[in-house]
């Protein structure tokens, strides 16, 4: 999100969630996760409803209202406690409240994981189909192909993992196909894995090495990103040969280039602007 406003409204949204969440077991977490992505389904769905919901010369009570009488019946109490202290919160716009629902519904599904003692392999294996997909065109096309239907290339995503990757997994990686919210599916799953490394207060960082770490590197480099960043730093490695040796270092948008490749590249720049 862009907007200030919005990015504000997300963060209270999200400490009034972990409030709600406090007390309800592994089904309650489960069930609340569940219905905060129906909700962001819907909003994904229906453009008018979230335009009305987010547009600020409508009355708060008629939002909150319209809402409250679409989810009677149908959602818990925890939810629809949750959800009308979203709608109280400024948007910049509709795709902002959208999205703050997704993120909401994604924060409950990683909290029950974190309490099963699962995130790590959950965050882990997002990352991986994210390089699947990475290294895959032709599967990275469909899953980006306008054309082809939401329901559809849920059932792709799903055809590949299940069975193979954790329930929690599958089952955000299936949503975001279904709904991709104008995004390419790559970058909804590097959000994905960004969203769960925060879920612990962690930084990701991805490590390419010509050849793969010692436990004793491993350990050292992410006490060195850790001072660097100031928070505890969670790493995905990938073993690139054509560094020919060093290692690169890839957080958010920033890179860290120590590899052969990439000191012969800085050379060849510096010389080339000397002739």
């Amino acid at each position: 999100m862009e907007h200030i406003a919005s990015r504000q409204s997300l963060e209270d949204s999200t400490r009034r969630l972990l409030s709600v969440a406090a007390p309800l077991d592994d089904a309650g977490l489960e069930q609340l996760g569940g219905e905060l992505a129906a909700v962001g389904g819907l909003l994904h769905r229906e453009t008018a409803l979230r335009r009305t919901l987010s547009e600020t010369t409508t009355p708060m009570e008629t939002r909150v209202g319209i809402m409250d009488r679409l989810l009677a019946g149908k959602v818990s109490q925890p939810t629809r406690t949750l959800v009308d202290h979203v709608l109280r919160q400024p948007w910049a716009s509709g795709a902002d409240l959208r999205d703050g629902f997704d993120r909401l519904g994604r924060t409950a599904m990683f909290l029950r994981a974190e309490r099963l003692g699962e995130l790590d392999d959950v965050e882990d294996q997002l990352f991986r189909f994210g390089r699947i997909i990475a290294a895959s065109p032709e599967l990275s096309v469909v899953l980006d192909d306008p054309t082809v239907t939401g329901p559809a290339r849920a059932q792709l995503v799903r055809r590949l993992l299940e069975g193979r990757a954790h329930p929690l997994t599958v089952q955000l990686l299936t949503a975001l196909a279904r709904e991709p919210g104008g995004r390419s599916y790559l970058h909804g799953v590097r959000e994905l894995v960004d969203q769960a490394a925060e879920r612990r207060d962690k930084v990701v960082a991805v490590v390419q090495t010509a050849v793969a770490l010692t436990a004793e590197d491993r350990s050292r480099l992410v006490a060195a990103l850790g001072r660097i960043y100031g928070r505890a730093v969670t790493t995905h490695e990938m073993v690139v040969p054509a560094l020919q040796g060093g290692i690169r270092v890839l957080v958010q948008d920033e890179v860290i280039d120590g590899s052969v490749a990439g000191r012969l590249d800085g050379l060849r720049r510096r010389l080339a602007g000397r002739a």
